[in-house]
């Protein structure tokens, strides 16, 4: 008889599917402590390294979770709903609300780093923004945690020539955040655009999102425009995948 295709993965992808399917069966529910390494070793006669490779399979895939000094468990939480529609609407951030409230539902999603910098802008970003390589940018970065599991790095670029002096220059920006303020500089965004894809995440992005580096990553870049066409902000994201789900609802 053929050697199927699951008898020639290696015996962790084998062990990994097999804990897989009991999770999905129910046989595990969220929060439950999987097989520990040892238990695997005598279940399956196998090293320990195969063992710990078989769970960390299932945490690289965001199935389960790793807490240190009690083992693996099945994920209890369930990924925020992106909503790319919603969220950048002007009576979200123009009612004074950030436009992540969208997303959370009565979730607890807090920022936990902020960095407010001028640098000169990164060609990249000079280039959206359509101003000189070299010329100063505002730059805030942020990480947004959700109960207590870091999900999201943001930076944003905004021209210094149009924001020095006003609360975007701060940590705090205000009821309605940098597009309420951007407003009221008279230049009230009009326009989003966003680009989407994903790769695997720099050691640095593992690191500040709790990651494996064999779990992916979603990018956003973010550009948003006010009248004519002018560019006043560029936010780049790196989303942790096994935490979000991107909806974007919209009439035909």
């Amino acid at each position: 008889m053929a050697t199927t295709g699951i008898g020639r993965r290696p015996k962790y992808q084998r062990i990994a599917a097999t804990l897989r399917e009991a999770i999905q069966a129910g046989e595990y529910a969220p929060g439950d402590r999987l097989p520990g390494e040892n238990d695997l070793m005598e279940t399956h006669g196998v090293a320990r390294r195969t063992a710990r490779q078989a769970l960390r399979v299932l945490q690289d895939e965001g199935i389960a979770e790793s807490r240190k000094g009690a083992g693996v468990f099945v994920c209890a939480c369930h990924p925020l709903r992106r909503r790319g529609i919603q969220r950048l609407s002007r009576e979200q951030w123009g009612a004074g609300h950030p436009i992540w409230s969208a997303d959370i539902e009565d979730r607890t999603l807090v920022v936990d780093q902020i960095a407010v910098t001028e640098e000169q802008a990164p060609e990249r970003v000079a280039r959206v923004l359509d101003i000189a390589p070299g010329d100063a940018v505002c730059v805030r970065s942020r990480r947004f945690v959700l109960e207590g599991k870091p999900v999201l790095l943001a930076t944003s670029y905004l021209p210094a020539a149009l924001v020095t002096g006003s609360a975007i220059t701060q940590e705090d920006t205000g009821p309605g955040g940098i597009y309420a303020r951007l407003g009221e500089l008279g230049a009230k965004p009009v326009h989003f655009r966003e680009e989407v894809r994903s790769r695997m995440p720099s050691r640095e992005e593992a690191d500040r999102l709790n990651l494996s580096t064999a779990t992916p990553v979603i990018l956003i870049c973010r550009t948003a425009f006010a009248d004519e066409g002018r560019p006043v902000e560029v936010n780049e994201m790196v989303l942790d995948s096994a935490s979000y789900v991107l909806e974007y609802d919209f009439d035909a």
